[in-house]
């Protein structure tokens, strides 16, 4: 143990009914940060036969790891607090040894979240996927266009001037349909390039998204034309029940997975 903790009334630590000078010390706490005396305080009421010598041996094993002052006292956050009851729970109510209670705690280091306490099995787990804002839902891509935008609404509302729009149409990036009209997502593409132009990026630089768009959809139509094979011959014999078009949602998986693997070059790089 360190110097600052030796010889400082070990026994009536050990018995937890007086406090030592890591409890009284706190002055010595930074902002937030509680003394060891402030932590058995604090989960006594849950851990009744909790004392200052058993919170100094789970430090001495490396499952918490207070803060030290420059003079040697113990300070701890509230991360720490959570930690200690962690341990205690796990101690108390699973039996668990120190050896399954440090993978434990290694795992939620890595990420991984706490077990249910109900649950069978109780160690920590892959967090189950949230939903990513940035990618859309398989409605939201199969959902049909509803703007109909002239070239100069559609200029007005990006905020382009007539040279850049004509650029984006050169390069495939926005089309317009049979009636010279554009929709929504033209509109998306038009924004983006606007805002885009403000660091310098041309739209001759965005040919390769709409070349790399246009393979991906390829790639799904590969995927879906089985699926949509078998689902019009339901259709034509009259089969009721059959299967909705895959297209929207393997586009969204399409999507969801361009932008993980966007993230991560950002992170590796």
């Amino acid at each position: 143990m360190p110097s600052a903790d030796a010889g400082k009334g070990a026994g009536a630590a050990g018995s937890g009914s007086a406090p030592n000078q890591d409890s009284v010390r706190a002055d010595a706490a930074p902002p937030g940060g509680r003394t060891i005396g402030g932590v058995l305080a604090t989960l006594t009421p849950d851990f009744p036969d909790l004392t200052i010598s058993k919170i100094r041996f789970l430090e001495a094993e490396g499952l918490v790891t207070p803060y030290r002052t420059g003079s040697g006292y113990r300070t701890y956050s509230d991360r720490d607090v959570d930690r200690l009851r962690y341990v205690l729970t796990a101690q108390r109510d699973r039996f668990w040894p120190l050896k399954v209670i440090r993978d434990a705690l290694d795992a939620m280091d890595r990420g991984l979240t706490p077990g249910e306490p109900s649950a069978p099995d109780a160690r920590p787990r892959v967090p189950e996927p949230a939903a990513d804002p940035d990618v859309p839902t398989s409605d939201q891509l199969a959902a049909p266009p509803v703007l109909r935008l002239t070239s100069r609404e559609l200029r007005e509302a990006a905020g382009l001037d007539r040279p850049t729009l004509d650029a984006l149409e050169t390069y495939g990036l926005v089309r317009a349909d049979r009636s010279g009209h554009f929709d929504d997502d033209a509109l998306a593409v038009a924004r983006t390039a606007a805002s885009l132009a403000a660091y310098g990026v041309e739209p001759r630089h965005l040919r390769p998204f709409r070349t790399a768009a246009d393979r991906e959809i390829g790639l799904v139509q590969q995927i879906v034309r089985p699926a949509r094979s078998a689902a019009a011959g339901r259709s034509a014999r009259g089969d009721a029940g059959g299967a909705e078009d895959p297209t929207p949602e393997v586009l969204r998986l399409c999507v969801a997975l361009h932008t993980a693997l966007v993230r991560s070059g950002l992170h590796r790089g």
